[in-house]
């Protein structure tokens, strides 16, 4: 039985540590799409084409060896037989992950990718859109929440532990760039959806994330068995 869970919100309000966790709990595949367009844009730099027309950027995607897998129940992604992995959270790709998922090419080309992946399975997807264009018919769709303050001091220690130093104020104006971004693109802007089930997660482990969506999602599993 196909079943997704669609995990929408704020950059560093704990979307991808609390999908991953929650996948593994209830056995569902974890579909990060914030690496997919991590990946993309990961891509363009190296190209130097992240600020190209969209001819360009298309003919970049359609000749690159950047491929997504479902492997061990979550996605891998690789460029030509290299895994990426800390190639995605570089605070170069952070500046540029927003600008280029506004790009309509840039999200035609990976919301194609992710329905696909999603097709037939049972899976927990988190992004900023996924609820209201990936996966509208989604059995949970939730928006996560965090104070700003909170979300700083998430990012900073995340990078940190990378070998990356950044100051608090720098993580807070990135993070307050990515809102504003992601808020007020034309195309698939973050919203919470009017069905959404809402969590505010400043004051929440990641265990209890994860308690309250699993119970939510039993829930509705529940209801439509």
């Amino acid at each position: 039985m196909k079943f997704v869970i669609a995990i929408d919100g704020t950059a560093s309000s704990g979307k991808s540590t609390t999908a991953r966790l929650l996948a593994k709990k209830l056995g569902f595949v974890h579909l990060d799409t914030g690496a997919m367009y991590r990946a993309v844009t990961y891509l363009l730099l190296t190209k130097k084409a992240q600020e190209s027309d969209d001819e360009r950027i298309a003919n970049v995607l359609l000749k690159s060896s950047l491929t997504f897998k479902i492997q061990r129940g979550s996605l891998h992604v690789y460029l030509g037989d290299k895994e990426l992995k800390d190639e995605l959270r570089t605070p170069e790709v952070d500046n540029w992950v927003s600008p280029v998922s506004e790009r309509s090419i840039v999200r035609a080309y990976l919301v194609a990718k992710q329905r696909e992946i999603g097709r037939n399975r049972k899976i927990v997807c988190e992004g900023r859109d996924i609820g209201s264009v990936v996966f509208p018919d989604a059995g949970l769709k939730v928006f996560m929440t965090c104070d700003m303050a909170e979300r700083a001091m998430r990012r900073q220690k995340e990078l940190r532990e990378k070998g990356i130093d950044q100051s608090g104020e720098d993580v807070e104006a990135s993070l307050a760039r990515r809102d504003e971004i992601d808020s007020n693109r034309k195309i698939s802007p973050l919203k919470c959806t009017s069905d959404a089930f809402r969590i505010d997660t400043t004051d929440l482990t990641i265990e209890e994330q994860v308690a309250i969506i699993e119970e939510e999602v039993q829930k509705r599993m529940g209801e439509k068995s």
